[in-house]
């Protein structure tokens, strides 16, 4: 980063343009992500690595007046040149791109990057050729998993329970367990599990935390349902625009920017999960009285089974015939679930 900022100081100094400043929309305001690494990069960072001729106003996606299923639009319009994609939020529309971080896929942070990696070419190629979009990192939330304020020994037990998901993956997972989805936004969660309206929920460790879910609910199953994955990127106009030595900057700065991201969120992953039981490990956190259910091992199959049976077919279903052979090229090598109907 130092040696990119230093080559284009000196170009800079050949002939000084004016300040340019960068409109940024990035992650989930409150949470560590934005706060402690977004934010941060882009304000402080990308004014270092420029030499002080960018810097950037940076607003969370859901303070910024901005619907997240939009987001692709809106990018490939140019009307937000530089933007954080959260992939739960726009599979509605796009259903291809929640591939993989679909619902059980993924039981721990070494498995998704695994699966990241075998679809992230796809996903560079088609977000610049149909959607003028240059992807510069891939973000992860801590692991979701599920809260419930009664016992849970292992997920057979979310039958007939109300449960509180975040996207359409997640509620063809909680019925392929005979449980009920209901999409509640974060602000309502407490309320309605107060109210008996939900009895679970699945967030992230340290989100539930930040949120109080501790208080309101008694257990938590330790295995990572979804993570939450988010894709940062450029309309590739605007990309194209920048300088071409401040984009040789931000392709060195932006990939170490991922890596601490994924870091942080696997660290948070294992303190959210001791704030809310209340170990000696919490250190971001509340601590809570809650109990830690260990994934139960007939679970470890049984996930495997559901994605094959339930998860993927109901994408699939969504995001049409094209979508088997996308995943049989990409993902089902490496996880050894093929989807059925490719051609």
């Amino acid at each position: 980063m130092l040696l990119a900022g230093a080559g284009f100081g000196a170009a800079a100094q050949a002939s000084p343009p004016p300040s340019q400043q960068l409109r940024i929309v990035g992650g989930l305001a409150g949470v560590n992500q934005f706060v402690q690494h977004e934010q941060p990069f882009w304000t402080r960072t990308l004014p270092e690595i420029s030499n002080g001729r960018y810097s950037a106003a940076i607003v969370p996606f859901d303070r910024a007046g901005i619907p997240a299923q939009d987001m692709v639009r809106l990018m490939q319009m140019g009307v937000i040149p530089f933007g954080t994609i959260p992939l739960s939020r726009v599979a509605p529309q796009e259903a291809v791109f929640s591939a993989a971080d679909l619902a059980g896929l993924n039981p721990d942070i070494a498995t998704l990057k695994t699966t990241l990696a075998a679809f992230r070419p796809y996903l560079e190629n088609t977000l610049r050729q149909r959607y003028g979009i240059e992807l510069l990192a891939i973000y992860t939330y801590p692991a979701q998993m599920v809260f419930c304020n009664r016992p849970i020994t292992r997920l057979e037990d979310l039958a007939g329970r109300r449960v509180r998901v975040s996207g359409t993956t997640l509620g063809d997972f909680v019925r392929a367990f005979g449980a009920i989805p209901v999409v509640t936004v974060m602000n309502d969660l407490l309320p309605q599990i107060r109210k008996g309206n939900v009895s679970c929920a699945i967030t992230g460790t340290m989100t539930g935390n930040t949120l109080g879910l501790h208080e309101v609910t008694t257990h938590i199953y330790a295995m990572p349902i979804t993570w939450g994955l988010s894709m940062f990127g450029a309309n590739l106009d605007s990309w194209n625009a920048l300088e071409p030595e401040l984009r040789v900057a931000l392709r060195d700065a932006l990939p170490r920017l991922e890596a601490r991201i994924w870091a942080a969120s696997e660290q948070a992953t294992l303190d959210g999960l001791a704030c809310n039981t209340g170990a000696a490990g919490c250190r971001l956190g509340r601590k809570g009285s809650m109990t830690a259910v260990p994934m139960d091992p007939r679970d470890q199959q049984r996930l495997r089974d559901i994605v094959q049976s339930h998860i993927l077919p109901s994408w699939l279903r969504r995001c049409g015939p094209e979508c088997a052979t996308i995943w049989n090229q990409t993902i089902a090598p490496v996880r050894g679930i093929t989807a059925p109907g490719a051609s």
